[in-house]
């Protein structure tokens, strides 16, 4: 593990390594997309390479800049529409009504044994 890698273990919070690649950032973009953010830089690593040719100091830029293209992801788009996570991958085109919602549990009520 690198030097950067093993540095960048030891950062936990969004603003920590946004503060370390010295990039800003709105504070209400990071307290709604953290996760999605730090995960699509993830994604980025693993889809461009982590760099290990690079010298230190473009490593470090090569990171800095898909953490930079990771909160811009996340300032024109949203998190459903990114779809980071499963849980948006799985409800694409899906959505459920109240209304639905109420319905199926009056039914399975219903079909429920009187005791």
């Amino acid at each position: 593990m690198s030097d950067l890698d093993q540095h960048l273990a030891h950062l936990s919070a969004a603003e920590e390594f946004f503060n370390f690649f010295g990039l800003p950032f709105e504070q209400s973009v990071l307290n709604v997309n953290r996760l999605h953010i730090l995960k699509r830089f993830n994604q980025y690593l693993r889809q461009q390479g982590r760099g290990e040719a690079l010298d230190s100091e473009a490593r470090v830029e090569h990171y800095r800049q898909l953490l930079q293209r990771a909160y811009a992801d996340f300032l024109r788009s949203t998190p459903a529409q990114e779809k980071v996570f499963k849980v948006f991958q799985d409800a694409e085109g899906k959505s459920i009504s109240l209304d639905t919602l109420k319905a199926s549990l009056r039914e399975a009520k219903d079909k429920q044994p009187c005791l």
